[in-house]
């Protein structure tokens, strides 16, 4: 009997503080100045994490060894290693650092990435507090970005201390940026993105029809990291009896396009998830079947057709006869691959079921074995004639399956002398019926 998978382990949770402490973190703010507010306000949050279990922080400084005028734009140094309960250690180490040099953002988040141990099973999370920009020439938002699509870190969060109009073109782009302009706008950010990293968020996906009814379910579904292009979750749809989709958690941290495995699929970008909620998300995905059918079988043996989307050359699904697929609503083109092929333009709707079917075939037949080289064309009811075959050049003896209709063969043998000594042969088809046909007759 089936039985539920056991859940797997809850993932530890690492926090590094990556804190500024560049010369200007001196600079008076408010009745204090912005390094004692950092100290006091990290100092306060660390205490305020040692009671949460399953969680490590650390802290790495950078600006703090060398003065500016040194210009070292490798000055960064993790002071506090990740442990559990760490608040003392690292309020500590705060009290002994002294801001004094540049500001190497971009080099301290390279060596961060050696900071956080090899575990798959955690997730690594950076919160930088700075009050100035790249001061060293790095690229912060591709170091970032480099960083993420490794799985080294989760999108950082950037606190900007003070009201410079360059932090949000520069942060922005690095993770999620706040801006602190105040103290306590610092202190309420602080708090914030503490609860976000470590708050549970839950989302549910209603799958609806065209008046945006959540009726559709069972299909499977991604949550894509459109960061690193890979899927951190696979789910197919549940919806109970009530009609109620189920609530799944997920890690806020991520950024998400939702794809939807119905056929053709269907995409939500850049999923605004808010961290530490409930989100419900509403995918626009009607659906309704196809069903191919076929009474009996056929000479062709397994029959198959090809659905696109009208329009479209590329081939959005094989279907075998019989079948019945679920598609989007819409408009498809079916091509069947008997011989000739047949080509139907179809509508899906919601809910229904549409039919497509083929008239069983007949059947050529050449007795002779001859070698030579030949064609078979459809007639047209405009006289016209559309290629549809090329008969073996080994030999003429064949039978081979058609749909009923009106038909040319054009055959030459191999050893004649001149194009003159061509065999034309109209003939006809019918359901469940062999037509034989003599060449040179």
């Amino acid at each position: 009997m089936a039985q539920n998978k056991p859940a797997p382990p809850p993932k530890k949770t690492r926090l590094l503080f990556l804190l500024d402490a560049s010369g200007s973190m001196m600079a008076k703010w408010e009745t204090s100045d912005r390094w004692k507010v950092a100290q006091r306000m990290l100092a306060r949050m660390a205490d305020s994490l040692d009671s949460y279990s399953n969680l490590e922080i650390g802290l790495r400084v950078y600006g703090h060894q060398t003065p500016v005028n040194q210009k070292n734009c490798k000055d960064t140094k993790l002071e506090v290693p990740f442990a559990a309960h760490n608040a003392n250690n690292i309020k500590r180490r705060l009290q002994q650092i002294t801001p004094k040099g540049n500001t190497p953002i971009t080099y301290s988040l390279e060596q961060s990435a050696k900071d956080f141990p090899q575990d798959p099973n955690s997730r690594n999370v950076i919160v930088i507090i700075t009050d100035g920009l790249e001061s060293c020439g790095g690229d912060p938002c591709a170091a970032s970005l480099a960083l993420q699509k490794k799985r080294v870190f989760l999108k950082p969060f950037i606190i900007g201390l003070g009201d410079d109009p360059g932090y949000a073109q520069q942060f922005g782009c690095m993770g999620q940026y706040y801006n602190a302009s105040d103290i306590k706008t610092f202190q309420k950010v602080l708090d914030n993105v503490i609860s976000i990293a470590l708050k549970k968020t839950t989302v549910s996906v209603e799958l609806t029809d065209d008046a945006g009814r959540p009726v559709e379910t069972n299909v499977n579904m991604t949550f894509m990291n459109n960061v690193t292009d890979q899927p951190e979750y696979n789910y197919v749809h549940y919806m109970d009896v009530t009609g109620k989709t189920d609530v799944l958690e997920i890690d806020a941290l991520l950024s998400y396009d939702l794809v939807v495995n119905t056929i053709p699929a269907v995409q939500l970008k850049n999923l605004n998830i808010k961290p530490g909620q409930h989100n419900v998300f509403r995918v626009k995905a009607p659906q309704g079947y196809l069903y191919l059918r076929q009474d009996a079988p056929t000479s062709y043996g397994s029959m198959t057709a090809l659905v696109r989307e009208k329009g479209s050359p590329y081939i959005l699904n094989t279907q075998r006869f019989p079948s019945q697929q679920k598609y989007l609503a819409g408009t498809y083109e079916v091509e069947l691959l008997t011989l000739p092929r047949i080509r139907q333009t179809v509508t899906v709707k919601q809910g229904q079921a549409t039919q497509v079917t083929f008239a069983p075939p007949g059947s050529l037949s050449i007795t002779q074995d001859l070698q030579g080289y030949g064609s078979l064309y459809l007639l047209q009811p405009d006289g016209s004639q559309q290629w549809i075959w090329n008969m073996p050049e080994g030999s003429s003896k064949i039978s081979v399956p058609l749909q009923p209709g009106r038909y040319r063969l054009v055959f030459r043998i191999r050893s004649a002398k001149g194009s003159q000594f061509t065999d034309v042969k109209d003939f006809s088809i019918k359901s469940n019926l062999t037509t034989t046909i003599k060449l040179f007759n």
